[in-house]
């Protein structure tokens, strides 16, 4: 009886240490945690780094040193764990989260930051080049007026310039100074006209100046004036842009948008998994109970290891936490359901968990190196959120691996060598009266199940038709309606308007006429959100203004996305070669662990699921964007998990068989497969669409199109492997089996050491 308590009070103290550890840290986690853009609001630009002057070369150092710079400019608004990343094609993508002046953010970055002081002909009298690097500062005069002070390299030079401008007549000596003075396009003679001319100040000089101290004061009036001069003075004290810096993509998110998608999600999210964990502990009993303890401590280390890599969370981040959930559930289901076929047929509680355990060890091994296929290519070609998606889709399977298969089986180890339930099998989701005795010899697959009824090959050519009138059907819906390509894909400018329910369409439309900015599209998206597209890029100010004007009228900033034709083009070639790298991918893993006749159909049975996504959304109108991209190669990873734990049964019972002699054995392989895995197929796709429901209809409307592509991919994904890659594979047997006269070899033992080989 000592024995017995001792390994459960162990296995208790565990638990109860993993959970006072949470309780104690969990708040610190989840401070740490670095939100992203649509969680918290702020922006990210993509800027094209080009040359400033014609025949320069833009090679790796001018890139690096244009960042440096950026970086440097960066610093000054204060923004906590800005981004910075140098990319492909001579680029540097900048995320500010939180960041609470979008517009002074975006003209600190890209001012070109020459200072030029000039005459009123535009002539240059001098440039930045004599300016002391580093010496400009932000001060205020003797009025307590905003001003900059720069520091002259010669003051001989100064003294000379302002000699010639002081004996020059009434109104011509003048010294304009100038930011980023265009060529052929500013004028000083023109720009004096204006209310606000685009010149810093042009102060009269009535004499000669001998001082290497130059003061910039005028035109910087109150608190705005202020935050100007101390943007300047950072401007010159960073230094120059060495090039030219093209916005060829940006995203823009209010503060308060960015909050509610956070609330919402993690609502939906939270409520969610808690479903899932009571539907674990009603179905599994007291193997339940562990899944549900190790799910809370994996969605822990999950969030930990994010921060530990300095990740930047996003919504899409969250939704592959979840997914992560499905993962982690998935492998607790398939320890569970061969646990329970081994005690059925009569083992006790020990043989039953020490077969159970090794069986299904490598069927989950496999399943989630499949995953971990499409999450690595989603990686390598996926860009802002579809990165960290993927990042966090990489975490979540290293930690689903860690917590379902290492800590449930050690908990799970303990539970059953205490020896205290081995008269309690009840505890197991196990009934006394579905156990037979180990004496009548009874195997796993003679077992006899609600799915027996079933004759899975029989209606395999109606499978068939079914999903090629479904693929017809979907052809030619998308050659009438074609896709609602999002400006990801097709360029322009998207701005998401949210009315608290205060407005209607017409009634957007005309503030949006009236700031002179008419869409060519503007749709109500839910959320009381108006959706206004341009096919072309909103300038720097146009976003502005928008956004200050609806956060004015209606309480909230626009979440505003522009994208360039070029970012658009390259985004479909890179989602169409990750489709198929990932494709590559699987067939290859799945051909070396199983063999090609498993792969082929396995992959065609994913390609039928991304269609169906595809069909689906080009019927209901609704958007594609780059994240659907994410969603779709996940359901690749998640299709494919269902397609291998099945083809691992398969395999199984090919070791019984070993030679097949005619092709209803074939036929008999495949039911007793499928029989033998539809509980655990229908378990956890339920597991995983409980929560991806709660995304669909309580989650962020931002991510409502990517919950929903999950939703449609999980329904076809279960279908596929089912009715189209198992019954494609049994095609291809029967075919070889013809080839090979009758009679073929599917599982040999070669000798004692050398291990066992499937054909």
């Amino acid at each position: 009886m000592k024995k017995k308590s001792n390994k459960i009070l162990i296995a208790i103290m565990i638990v109860v240490v993993l959970f006072t550890t949470i309780g104690l840290t969990l708040k610190d986690v989840l401070k740490d945690v670095n939100l992203g853009l649509d969680l918290q609001g702020g922006f990210e630009v993509l800027y094209q780094v080009d040359p400033l002057d014609e025949g320069d070369v833009i090679d790796e150092k001018a890139v690096t040193s244009t960042a440096s710079t950026l970086e440097s400019r960066v610093n000054v608004l204060g923004v906590s764990e800005p981004t910075i990343q140098i990319e492909d094609n001579n680029r540097i993508r900048i995320q500010l989260a939180g960041v609470e002046d979008q517009q002074e953010a975006r003209e600190l970055l890209s001012t070109q930051a020459e200072l030029t002081i000039r005459d009123i002909d535009d002539n240059v009298l001098l440039s930045g080049k004599d300016l002391v690097q580093g010496g400009a500062t932000q001060g205020f005069d003797e009025l307590n007026n905003a001003m900059v002070s720069l520091e002259l390299r010669d003051s001989n030079k100064f003294k000379e310039v302002t000699e010639e401008i002081s004996s020059r007549g009434p109104g011509e000596n003048l010294m304009v100074i100038w930011m980023d003075f265009v060529e052929g396009e500013d004028s000083f003679k023109e720009e004096v006209q204006k209310e606000n001319p685009k010149f810093i100040s042009a102060p009269t000089v009535s004499e000669p100046i001998n001082s290497s101290d130059v003061m910039i004061s005028g035109g910087f009036d109150g608190q705005e004036g202020v935050e100007r001069a101390q943007n300047i003075a950072a401007l010159l004290n960073s230094g120059s842009l060495p090039v030219k810096l093209t916005e060829v993509y940006s995203t823009s998110v209010g503060a308060q948008f960015g909050e509610q998608a956070l609330d919402e999600t993690v609502t939906a999210g939270l409520i969610g998994v808690a479903l899932v964990l009571l539907f674990m502990i009603f179905f599994y009993r007291l193997p339940g109970i562990v899944a549900a303890l190790t799910l809370v401590i994996y969605i822990y280390l999950t969030i930990l290891g994010f921060n530990a890599i300095s990740g930047v969370l996003t919504l899409p981040g969250i939704a592959a936490i979840i997914l992560g959930v499905g993962m982690a559930v998935d492998a607790n289901i398939i320890l569970y359901e061969r646990l329970k076929d081994e005690l059925r047929i009569g083992r006790s509680l020990k043989q039953a968990y020490k077969k159970a355990a090794s069986s299904s060890l490598w069927t989950i091994v496999d399943a989630n190196l499949t995953t971990l296929i499409a999450a690595i290519v989603l990686f390598i070609f996926g860009t802002s959120s579809v990165k960290g998606f993927a990042t966090m889709l990489l975490l979540s399977i290293l930690m689903s691996f860690v917590t379902a298969v290492f800590l449930t089986r050690v908990l799970m180890n303990l539970i059953v060598n205490s020896n205290y339930f081995n008269k309690k099998i009840s505890w197991f989701g196990v009934k006394d009266k579905d156990r037979h005795s180990l004496s009548e010899g009874k195997d796993v697959q003679d077992l006899i199940s609600i799915w027996d009824r079933f004759d899975f090959v029989k209606h395999s050519n109606k499978f068939f038709a079914f999903s090629s009138l479904m693929i017809i059907v979907g052809i030619v819906i998308l050659f009438i309606f074609k896709l609602n390509l999002g400006i990801d894909f097709t360029s322009g400018t998207r701005a998401d308007i949210v009315t608290e329910g205060i407005a209607t369409e017409d009634e957007v439309s005309r503030e949006l006429e009236n700031l002179d900015m008419t869409p060519e599209a503007l749709t109500e998206s839910g959320d009381d959100t108006y959706v206004a597209r341009y096919s072309t890029d909103l300038s720097q100010e146009q976003v502005t203004e928008m956004q200050n004007h609806f956060n004015d009228v209606y309480g909230h900033e626009p979440m505003i996305s522009t994208v360039s034709p070029t970012i658009g083009q390259e985004l479909i070639q890179n989602a169409a070669l990750a489709l198929i790298i990932a494709s590559i991918g699987i067939i290859i893993y799945v051909s070396i662990r199983f063999e090609w006749r498993m792969a082929v159909p396995a992959v065609l049975a994913l390609i039928h699921d991304v269609f169906i996504i595809i069909a689906v959304f080009s019927i209901l109108r609704l958007e594609v964007d780059v994240t659907i991209i994410a969603a779709v190669l996940t359901i690749v990873g998640y299709s494919i998990n269902d397609t291998i734990v099945t083809l691992d049964r398969i395999r199984e019972n090919n070791r019984k068989i070993k030679v097949y002699t005619s092709e209803e054995e074939i036929n008999s392989i495949i039911n007793r497969s499928l029989r033998q895995t539809t509980t655990r197929s229908i378990n956890t796709v339920l597991t995983v669409i409980i929560v991806v429901l709660f995304l669909v209809f309580f989650g962020a409307g931002s991510i409502f199109n990517f919950s929903l592509a999950l939703l449609i991919g999980l329904i076809s994904g279960v279908y596929s492997s089912f009715f189209i890659a198992i019954q494609l594979w049994g095609v291809l047997k029967r075919r070889q089996l013809r080839k090979n006269g009758g009679r073929l070899v599917v599982y040999k033992e070669k000798s004692k050491n050398d291990d066992k080989v499937v054909v």
